[in-house]
């Protein structure tokens, strides 16, 4: 379980940052939050300066009184370290704690990623600091997670990094030999002889500005400091952990990821830490399953059925370029979404709004009219009484997957910085496409790494899977043979580990499970496209297009225009037991619609209900309880025929198979499968 032990309903808060108002209105604040059936704060994010005014004097009394003011109100708390944002004097005392830009420019005191994580002054500080609040706050029961930092993010490009990569790159390597291979330094002359002589990838260096963005020329390099970068970050946040530890060994320790935050490898991430929790900001363009893939992105990265959602916002945010208010059921419908792909709390940022700085206009429960008659109070306070009369109904319940989204953190990074084919080419938006058609057709999906099994999957889906690492070739190959069905895309299996191109044709060593070999790949500009039909129906053809020839597969559609007319552009190859799809090009959202249910009708995957377009439908299983989760996110009402006996867990009613259930706009129901004994006549 997420928030530790003797939970047993769905925690509900958000931030609270009661040293940014006077004492007298922490009276108010409680009641308030009574009232909106909050049972959860997450205290003390960034409260580094007050609590350590100077190098050795350490002040908290503030912090005392009210932890002994939400305890007396029942509240459980997630604690924060504090360590989001260094004090002023630390870094005039302290410069090397700095960041240094990629164009080389030192930082001055400010914003708030602005810590370098290989700065020795901060990990003493912050370590430090993490250790001493969890020795004097260690008795408090009320304690149900801690909460390292905030946000981990950015790079830094510093001598202190740039001597720890050295270090780093001697450790991975071994020798300079091996690091020239993995580099390719036989290109442009770029042969190292010592590890003094690797310089950090940078403006400086190896990289440009090019199309409005950073480029690289040496993308082995960039990539490897791409992954020191997330390392040295997750470091600190071990640092802070193992402090923690120390005094409050039973207490789960966490902190706020950032949904497709591609600075910091979560993959990795999420392996330390003991449950994972993450900030939920969709933009107002983003559709459901946009939302939905980072839900289940995050759910999957621990192999763990739920998570927490530490921050939402109940209203609006202030930092997006236009700033839409949430729709009356809006903040209620995100809410019971997250819940449905994992979330096992739900909280906000904020519960009361702050009156200066860049987030003063970010919404919060309690507005800064500090009234509990608003509209947004209302929303969260009848969302809070909904959870409280749920408990733990559907409490760590999993999802139950029969399909899955290979997702690979180096894979994203390498591909993003390859020197062509296409700078249109984005790896979000290949796995988009193939997410939005399973969510669309109501298919339950896990979002996996490389490193996690595929044994319980009848579907794998590894779109633009350009970087192959060792032995995952082996693991499709098994997982093919065994009769999965494997899907991937244009521009895959060309690269190793280290961005290095396979030798024998492309797609590497994915060939024979595809029985294909890619000659060229054709980029088409922006507006250009090519065609082709699948099932009597004419699709673009955009971005790529790979020009390939059959080594066994059958070829189920193919180009429509152009010098390579009639090549294939979608095969099949039977490989064993199961079968290899491989899709040369990237269409619209209406083909992978059409083929994905395709897939999933070959594979016997169920839906989990059919529904109307815009009505999401959603399973969490617990012990022999399966709860089912309707989510209209039209605006208009719609219905929905049952599949089975459901029963109605806010109201009691009761809907049999083949009953029409009606939603309102951006209304849910919350469902229990009842399994109903049949009168059988004994014979």
């Amino acid at each position: 379980m997420a928030y530790g032990k003797n939970i047993n309903k769905i925690l509900y808060g958000g931030d609270y940052n009661p040293e940014q108002w006077p004492p007298e209105i922490w009276q108010e604040d409680m009641r308030l939050m009574k009232k909106a059936h909050i049972s959860i704060v997450t205290l003390n994010t960034f409260s580094w300066a007050a609590l350590q005014p100077s190098e050795d004097v350490y002040c908290f009394d503030t912090l005392d009184r009210i932890m002994e003011l939400v305890k007396e109100n029942g509240l459980k708390v997630c604690m924060a370290t504090s360590t989001g944002a260094h004090p002023a004097w630390m870094a005039k005392r302290h410069p090397d704690i700095l960041r240094t830009e990629s164009d080389g420019k030192k930082r001055r005191f400010g914003g708030r990623h602005n810590s370098c994580p290989n700065s020795p002054s901060y990990r003493h500080y912050a370590a430090k600091l993490a250790g001493k609040l969890a020795e004097r706050y260690r008795d408090f029961d009320n304690i149900a997670a801690w909460h390292v930092s905030n946000e981990f993010g950015g790079e830094c490009y510093c001598e202190n990094c740039e001597k720890a990569f050295q270090a780093w790159l001697k450790e991975r390597f071994g020798t300079i030999a091996e690091l020239n291979r993995v580099f390719d330094t036989s290109f442009w002359g770029h042969t190292f002889y010592d590890w003094d002589e690797v310089v950090l990838p940078d403006l400086r260096s190896e990289h440009f500005i090019a199309d409005g963005r950073e480029r690289t020329m040496f993308q082995g390099i960039t990539l490897e400091y791409r992954r020191f970068m997330s390392q040295s970050m997750l470091d600190c946040f071990r640092l802070e952990y193992q402090e923690i530890k120390k005094f409050m060994p039973d207490v789960p320790v966490t902190t706020n990821l950032m949904g497709f935050y591609k600075p910091l490898n979560y993959q990795k991430w999420a392996k330390e830490m003991d449950f994972v929790s993450w900030d939920s900001y969709p933009a107002p363009s983003d559709t459901p399953a946009q939302t939905a893939m980072q839900h289940d992105f995050m759910r999957g990265i621990k192999n763990q059925e739920s998570f927490v959602l530490m921050e939402q916002t109940p209203s609006v945010t202030n930092w997006q370029p236009y700033n839409k208010l949430k729709r009356p059921g809006q903040m209620r419908l995100l809410s019971y979404q997250a819940a449905a792909h994992g979330a096992d709390a739900i909280q906000f940022f904020q519960i009361r709004r702050s009156v200066g700085a860049c987030e003063k206009f970010h919404g919060a429960v309690i507005d800064h009219a500090g009234r509990d008659d608003t509209r947004v109070f209302r929303e969260t306070a009848a969302l809070g009484e909904e959870l409280e009369r749920l408990g733990d109904v559907f409490l760590e319940g999993r999802t139950p997957a029969e399909t899955a989204v290979l997702f690979d953190w180096d894979n994203w990074q390498a591909l993003e910085n390859s020197a062509g084919p296409s700078i249109l080419m984005n790896y979000m938006d290949a796995v988009t496409d193939y997410y939005t058609a399973v969510f669309e057709l109501n298919v339950p999906a896990d979002i996996i790494g490389a490193d996690d099994t595929f044994d319980s999957y009848k579907v794998l889906i590894a779109p633009l899977l350009y970087m192959t690492k060792a032995g995952l070739d082996d693991k499709i190959r098994s997982f093919v043979n065994r009769g999965g069905i494997f899907i991937t895309t244009y521009f895959s299996g060309i690269a190793d580990e280290h961005d290095l191109v396979i030798p024998g044709g492309y797609p590497g060593n994915l060939k024979d499970i595809l029985g294909i070999w890619v000659e060229e790949n054709d980029a088409l500009p922006e507006g250009e496209e090519n065609c082709f039909i699948y099932k009597g129906k004419m699709y673009p053809a955009r971005i790529l297009c790979d020009l390939m020839h059959l080594q066994g597969a059958q070829a189920l559609s193919v180009y429509e225009e152009d010098f390579y007319q009639n090549t294939p552009v979608i095969t099949k190859n039977q490989y064993g037991k199961g079968c290899a799809y491989y899709v040369g090009t990237r269409s619209n959202q209406e083909f992978y619609s059409s083929f994905m249910e395709d897939i999933f009708k070959e594979a016997g995957a169920a839906k989990t209900m059919v529904t109307p377009k815009g009505v999401e439908a959603a399973v969490r299983v617990k012990d022999d309880r399966e709860i089912l989760f309707l989510l209209n996110h039209n605006a208009g009402k719609e219905s929905v025929v049952m599949n089975h006996d459901y029963m109605d867990l806010l109201n009691g009613t009761e809907y049999p198979a083949g009953a029409l259930a009606e939603l309102n706009g951006r209304d849910v129901l919350i469902l229990q499968k009842l399994f109903r004994l049949t009168n059988i006549p004994i014979v």
